[in-house]
């Protein structure tokens, strides 16, 4: 039989996990607060938590970004498509289905459309994968270019999304797979892609004439840095906490 002391002593290490539990279970309730809506996008507070440190960054923090990017390039002739729906192209099982699901997208009128791509291939893994790049497409030069800061690494995811779209943008476009910055770590390929598409739509929409052959490419080289991709993070990141103040 055990003393009131040594009674108090077991209770108390009996009780600890279910403490733990209860204090995991309510940081994990905070963490899916939502902390903003901005148009169809949905942030949780574990979003930012991503944004504030070296992390990888998910599939909402892009779909928001691209949704921002379309907010400030309001264009019917640009399509910035989510990364949900990048996913579900790539990973289409049957021709009816994808015809389908990509025929709203009205692809065929579009004349800059950007894809994030990402390397995740099971479908029943929400938020899968380890890497990103991007595929965007330009009709006047009829050509689908992809930008990978891990050279190589999406080649085949990005061929995969290529091969499913290009009968719905344009039958005889080209793929090419084009020299990007690369990336200094592990975490920041999300971040690429968001600087890229920023620039790509920039230059989409700039004034004055536009070599044709180089397209967006030396715009790329020379202003998406390392510097300038990890400063990115903390942009995203001001942009959210200026929304949320907003809404």
């Amino acid at each position: 039989m055990l003393t009131g002391g040594l009674r108090n002593v077991a209770l108390g290490v009996q009780g600890i996990p279910e403490v733990l539990k209860d204090i995991l279970n309510m940081e994990k309730e905070k963490a899916n607060d939502k902390i903003l809506s901005y148009n169809d996008v949905v942030l949780r507070r574990s979003d930012l938590h991503i944004l504030s440190g070296p992390y990888f960054l998910n599939d909402q923090i892009i779909e928001f970004y691209f949704s921002y990017l379309t907010s400030c390039y309001p264009s019917e002739d640009i399509l910035l498509v989510p990364p949900s729906i990048a996913f579900w192209i790539k990973e289409c099982p049957d021709s009816a289905s994808l015809k389908d699901f990509v025929e709203p997208l009205r692809l065929s009128q579009r004349k800059l459309i950007i894809f994030p791509i990402n390397d995740n291939a099971d479908v029943s893994m929400a938020e899968g994968g380890s890497h990103w790049s991007l595929l965007a497409f330009e009709r006047n030069t009829n050509v689908f270019v992809h930008h990978d800061s891990s050279e190589g690494f999406n080649i085949v995811h990005s061929k995969r999304v290529y091969r499913s779209v290009v009968s719905y943008v344009a039958s005889d476009a080209k793929y090419i797979d084009c020299s990007t910055p690369r990336q200094v770590n592990g975490y920041d390929c999300g971040l690429y892609v968001t600087a890229i598409a920023r620039e790509i739509c920039e230059w989409y929409v700039s004034e004055g004439p536009k070599d044709m052959e180089e397209l967006w490419f030396s715009a790329i080289k020379g202003k998406v840095t390392p510097s300038l991709v990890s400063k990115m993070r903390n942009e995203i990141l001001e942009l959210v906490r200026t929304l949320m103040v907003k809404q």
